[in-house]
């Protein structure tokens, strides 16, 4: 079934929003060798700075989404585009290293914003026969604003300097924030919601373990990433150009698949399996990716069917989060549960860059797989346990 005019017009601005999200995420680290030489500092304080982000948003997510409950989504999400813009403009005025790291944190919160708000919006605007296709084009934005934010910030660096690559950072946040406006002022401050007799906590133990989900699905996706070219080449020799190759065919196939998880997610109510078929599946096509010792037409085309796999399983991903979450509290559990991304972004580069230190490249693939295992039986366990609130429900009708 199509899209009503509305929620095709809900969709498009929450997608666009979610793109500027990832690109503003990619804008400090292309410019690197560029801020090293304009700020006087080296990389390893550039790389405090993102850490600084991380740990902003790990610490704020939780409550953020709480926010987004209260406060009204659209009210959060404009807060969050307009204060990542102002982050930008900021460094752009005063490029100096404080600046950085204060810029740093700003997006650092403005980043905590996204998935709650997003989710929030997208949960109660779209039909139920939609949404898993509506939530697998959101994430296909994100994908969409990483792929173009590189060239981008290149593109203005060179034509205008770092302060022109900042400034038209700091203006997609405001033109993003825009089509927010007429529905932002229509919300209205919620009281605390009160807990019926037998409903879940907010904090309860589904919610817990989709948040150590969330933290696997970082360890795999990032030892991917960021860490197999490198580990390829230690342990086959494979030239950077050949690693990237195949690299990039995972992330072009991961998007494809996102579209198309979107698709399964909407026909089923068994999202714990897809999710775990599929991850298990692309877990094991990594694995033999980086242990095989291919070629880098078979690498490749390995790569390829891994990663649209691993794309398949996000909008399943994000419908069993949507069925945990009580009613009227969407934005916090998808604020808590998004914690586990910022927990795995400071622990995975730190891990897999020992075991290559340490001359154990093999490890990174291991690690991964075995990140993909513990997470397939959370997604089993998952999926039983919505199977069985299904009986209940049909047997008590």
């Amino acid at each position: 079934m199509a899209y009503t005019n509305e929620e095709r017009s809900t969709l498009g601005v929450i997608a666009g929003a979610h793109a500027v999200s990832h690109i503003h995420l990619l804008v400090v680290p292309p410019l690197f060798p560029l801020l090293r030489d304009l700020l006087g500092v080296g990389f390893l304080e550039l790389g405090f700075a993102l850490t600084v982000a991380n740990i902003v948003s790990a610490a704020t997510q939780a409550a953020v989404g709480v926010m987004v409950d209260r406060l009204g989504p659209r009210r959060v999400l404009m807060a969050g585009l307009l204060l990542g813009g102002a982050a930008f403009l900021l460094l752009g005025l005063w490029p100096t290293y404080p600046m950085l790291l204060v810029a740093s944190a700003m997006y650092g919160l403005a980043n905590a914003v996204y998935h709650p708000a997003d989710y929030a919006i997208l949960g109660s605007a779209i039909s139920e026969e939609r949404v898993g296709r509506a939530f697998s084009i959101h994430t296909f934005a994100g994908y969409a604003g990483g792929a173009v934010a590189p060239a981008l910030m290149l593109g203005a660096a060179w034509l205008g300097g770092v302060p022109a690559a900042l400034f038209l950072a700091a203006l997609l946040g405001p033109l993003a924030a825009l089509p927010l406006l007429r529905g932002a002022m229509a919300e209205r401050p919620k009281p605390k919601p009160v807990r019926a007799a037998g409903a879940p906590r907010l904090l309860n133990g589904t919610v817990l373990a989709l948040t150590f989900f969330f933290l696997l699905i970082n360890l795999f996706n990032s030892g991917i990433q960021n860490f197999a070219v490198p580990a390829w080449a230690m342990l086959d020799g494979l030239s950077l150009a050949a690693g990237n190759t195949a690299l990039t065919a995972w992330l072009a196939m991961s998007a494809v698949g996102v579209l198309a998880g979107g698709v399964v997610a909407d026909r089923t109510k068994r999202h714990g399996l897809v999710a775990a078929g599929g991850f298990l599946a692309s877990g094991f096509l990594l694995l033999v990716a980086g242990l095989a010792s291919l070629p880098l037409v078979p690498l490749t085309l390995v790569m390829s069917a891994s990663g649209f796999l691993a794309g398949m399983i996000m909008p399943s991903r994000d419908m069993i989060v949507r069925a945990a979450a009580p009613p009227g509290q969407a934005g916090a559990v998808f604020g808590i549960v998004s914690t586990g991304f910022n927990i795995g972004s400071m622990i995975g580069p730190m891990a897999y860059g020992w075991m290559l230190d340490h001359s154990r490249p093999s490890m990174v693939f291991v690690t991964t797989a075995a990140c993909v295992g513990i997470a397939v039986g959370m997604a089993l366990w998952q999926d039983s346990r919505a199977s069985a609130r299904r009986a209940v429900l049909a047997a008590a009708e």
